[in-house]
């Protein structure tokens, strides 16, 4: 969902990829929220309150190091903003969201 609606309105409709990262994430987040809680770590015994209540905090988190690591690699760098974001994109992925969601938003 974040990168189809990225590539969506950076590339079809010509928004800034800052912006395009920003919208994209947030429906991305929303998506993961749900796939997390009912499939990936079934984790329905906590009030869904609760649970989205963590995951906006690490989420919010999640974007910042996105967006600033999507800027700085598309701005000092000769990657392209789409190249740029996979990159950021696995790097916070496989470190903070998934610690954090297993260990903190899901938590069992």
């Amino acid at each position: 969902m974040d990168y189809f609606i990225f590539i969506v309105l950076k590339d079809l409709l010509g928004v800034w990829y800052v912006y395009a990262n920003i919208v994209g994430a947030t429906f991305g987040a929303i998506t993961n929220f749900l796939l997390g809680r009912y499939w990936a770590f079934e984790s329905k015994a906590d009030k869904i309150t609760h649970q989205a209540f963590r995951y906006a905090l690490v989420s919010t988190g999640s974007l910042i190091l996105n967006t600033t690591g999507l800027y700085l690699l598309t701005e000092f760098t000769p990657l392209n903003a789409i190249t740029a974001k996979v990159i950021i994109g696995i790097l916070v992925a496989v470190t903070y969201n998934y610690l954090m969601q297993k260990y903190f938003v899901f938590k069992k």
